[in-house]
């Protein structure tokens, strides 16, 4: 990999950490409780794990600097929600979760630094 292409990626990285740092602040703010950020397993990764009085929140964290491409909540197409999805499983299991929690998925979506919290999104 050259190195701009490398440089790009980290800089995308440390985008991503710094929004997903301010979900985690609203979140907490919100009165949910952080269970995991990055959690990854064999199958993916989700950005955050929150609990919401009895549900288990399983959140993805999308970034714009504005929406030429798009707003950040069509980046979470088909394909990113069965992965997530899937991840969300195997969490469940992992951790001892029967079928019957109550799961969520929602979507934190930032056009520039105007955050967007979408419960239930898929």
């Amino acid at each position: 990999m050259n190195n701009s292409i490398e440089k790009k990626i980290q800089n995308k990285r440390q985008i991503g950490s710094v929004y997903e740092q301010k979900a985690v602040e609203f979140l907490k703010e919100q009165g949910q409780i952080i269970l995991e950020v990055n959690y990854r397993n064999i199958l993916g990764e989700i950005d955050i794990i929150t609990r919401d009085k009895e549900c288990l929140c399983f959140i993805e964290v999308k970034y714009r600097m504005n929406n030429h491409f798009g707003s950040p909540f069509e980046a979470v197409d088909i394909h990113k929600q069965k992965q997530i999805k899937k991840v969300a499983k195997y969490y469940l299991m992992q951790h001892g979760f029967n079928e019957w929690i109550p799961c969520r998925f929602d979507v934190i979506g930032f056009e520039g630094e105007n955050l967007t919290y979408l419960q239930n999104a898929f």
